[in-house]
């Protein structure tokens, strides 16, 4: 995404001293970052459950096949 995270940060009053990732390259997060990284896991996720859906359909093609080879 482009973008840095960490560094020094304020949440209800106390300050927190994180390190920075991706400090030099990166710029400071703006609202569209969000819309852009929710857009991003949700490919992410469904790039994994198909991964997960072929896997198992081949998986349970192979199973079968071995059984009907029993027979």
């Amino acid at each position: 995404l482009g973008v840095r995270l960490g560094g020094t940060l304020a949440y209800a009053g106390r300050v927190e001293h994180r390190p920075v990732l991706n400090g030099a390259a990166g710029r400071d997060v703006r609202g569209a970052d969000i819309e852009r990284a929710v857009r991003l896991s949700r490919r992410v996720g469904a790039l994994a459950l198909g991964v997960c859906v072929a896997g198992r359909l081949a998986a349970g093609h192979l199973l079968a096949g071995r059984k009907r080879g029993r027979a």
